[in-house]
């Protein structure tokens, strides 16, 4: 081991950003630094870091950007710059050596600080298109870590190191099916299929499954998401093998009940997917920045691990019609192909670098 170093991590804003900052801050105290993440002021994040208690967490100050010639611009602007000047106090404070962005606007404020200290800084992007802070953060970065190698392209002036992207320590090792399926009250005798939404909303999707499962032989698990819990639930009524979640915090029994997964084509979700050997439907969110979400998919459609389809190409008869051709024969082929998709050691290709 290198002799320890303080780290800064920014990966606040979407579970797709905190969760692979967790993995890499675990993967960093195991070997002996210091880590601090950097959360943002969102309920998510604050809910969602409250389960590792071992870690050190602490909000900042930021918004996503608005349209570049939006009248609220100039209010960001302001709001940026005071956040990297609060953010430059926390690396004096910390005496950091290192900050990391896991991607997204949080990210921004602390990289630019840590790199007009002069310190090493990475920002890492997890999707086949980079999203536009990402490509901004990159040019105060020492190098940029890439969840998929698809982003390569995109940031020609940029040292790139291909290192996936990481799943925390939990996911490691999934519980038994039974045990899993106890968890929910589903019976590991049949076929679960797993729901999920993502942060950024999916009242569409959800209502599509509602429907076009009704009367399949297979048992639902749906995160349904905490705005949409109460219409999903009333929509549900009192279906026998449906179970309805607002908010899931045992996502590795979550994995190992199902079979196949409905799901936005987030990369950490997907990475996720690709850990836990899940072969999934996946629908990219419509309004996710560049379509990133369907160059996602792609990469997986193309292992034949997943099938992609657009929100305005399903209806419920689309979704029953392909539970009830999804034989043991299919699902067992789609779930290798997810599984030869996995980087089983992301975070310490990541934790690496930053030694390094």
């Amino acid at each position: 081991m290198s002799h320890p170093l303080k780290v800064i991590i920014a990966c606040g804003g979407t579970g797709g950003h905190l969760f692979p900052g967790i993995a890499v801050a675990q993967e960093l105290k195991s070997r002996g630094h210091e880590v601090l993440l950097l959360i943002s002021e969102k309920k998510v994040d604050a809910r969602a870091s409250e389960k590792y208690s071992e870690l050190r967490f602490e909000t900042v100050p930021m918004i996503a950007k608005p349209p570049t010639f939006s009248l609220k611009m100039l209010p960001f602007l302001v709001r940026v710059w005071k956040t990297i000047t609060h953010c430059g106090k926390i690396i004096d404070r910390e005496k950091a050596d290192v900050v990391l962005g896991m991607g997204g606007f949080t990210s921004l404020p602390p990289v630019y600080a840590g790199a007009k200290k002069g310190l090493r800084t990475y920002v890492h992007d997890s999707n086949a298109v980079p999203g536009r802070s990402n490509l901004l953060t990159a040019k105060k970065c020492t190098k940029v870590l890439l969840g998929l190698a698809e982003a390569a392209s995109h940031f020609p002036q940029s040292t790139v190191e291909i290192t996936g992207t990481p799943v925390r320590d939990e996911l490691e090792i999934l519980p038994s099916r039974e045990d899993a399926c106890r968890v929910f009250g589903l019976d590991p005798a049949k076929r679960t299929l797993l729901v999920m939404g993502g942060s950024q909303g999916a009242q569409k999707l959800n209502e599509l499954v509602v429907a076009g499962s009704r009367d399949s032989d297979w048992q639902v698990l749906h995160l349904a998401g905490q705005a949409d819990y109460e219409r999903v639930q009333s929509q549900v009524g009192d279906r026998s093998g449906y179970q309805v979640l607002a908010f899931c915090d045992q996502m590795p029994a979550a994995y190992a009940a199902s079979d196949f997964c409905v799901a936005r084509s987030g990369a950490s979700s997907l990475t996720e997917l690709s850990r836990a050997s899940l072969p999934a439907l996946l629908v990219p969110f419509p309004f996710a920045a560049d379509d990133h979400q369907t160059a996602n998919a792609k990469v997986y459609e193309k292992a034949d691990a997943a099938i992609l389809k657009q929100q305005s190409e399903l209806d419920e008869d689309a979704i029953r019609e392909m539970l009830s051709e999804l034989n043991d024969e299919i699902l067992k082929t789609m779930s290798e192909a997810m599984a030869s998709l996995a980087v089983s050691d992301a975070s310490a290709q990541i934790a690496n670098v930053i030694e390094g």
